[in-house]
C-alpha cells in the first residue's frame, strides 16, 4: 500500500531540539529542520552521525570541516555531509539553514547525541 498522507508544519510551532533546531516536515525516510538565527562560535565537538545530511544556507556564514576538509558556507551555498563522515561546525555570522537528513534525524535520538 503506499502512503498518500499529505503533511503540512509550521515552523512558528515547530518542536525544538536540545541543539536549538526546529523540527519541521518529516516522512518515513527523510525529514527536515531548521537551525534559524544561529550565533558565532567556535565550534561543536567532532561528530558522526548515521544519517546524511543535505542542507541550504539562507543567511550567515560557516565553516564546515569535513573529513579533514575546511568548507565555507554563506547564503545561497548547498551541502552535503555523508552518513558517517567525521565533522564539525563554527558559525562566523549568525547563521541560518535548512537541512534534510536521511533517515530522519530525530528518529532515536540520533541528533542529540
Amino acid at each position: 500500500m503506499v502512503d498518500k498522507t499529505v503533511k503540512k508544519v509550521n515552523s512558528q510551532y515547530s518542536p525544538q531540539g536540545e541543539m536549538d533546531q526546529k523540527y519541521l516536515v518529516s516522512g518515513r525516510t527523510m525529514s527536515m529542520r531548521l537551525w534559524e538565527n544561529e550565533q558565532p562560535h567556535e565550534g561543536k565537538p567532532i561528530v558522526e552521525r548515521d544519517y546524511e545530511t543535505v542542507g541550504f544556507v539562507i543567511k550567515g556564514k560557516a565553516e564546515l570541516y569535513l573529513e579533514g576538509q575546511k568548507v565555507i558556507l554563506e547564503k545561497g551555498d548547498s551541502w552535503v555531509v555523508p552518513k558517517g563522515a567525521r565533522h564539525t561546525y563554527k558559525i562566523i555570522e549568525p547563521f541560518t539553514a535548512v537541512e534534510a537528513t536521511s533517515p530522519p534525524a530525530e528518529m532515536y535520538g540520533r541528533d542529540q547525541v
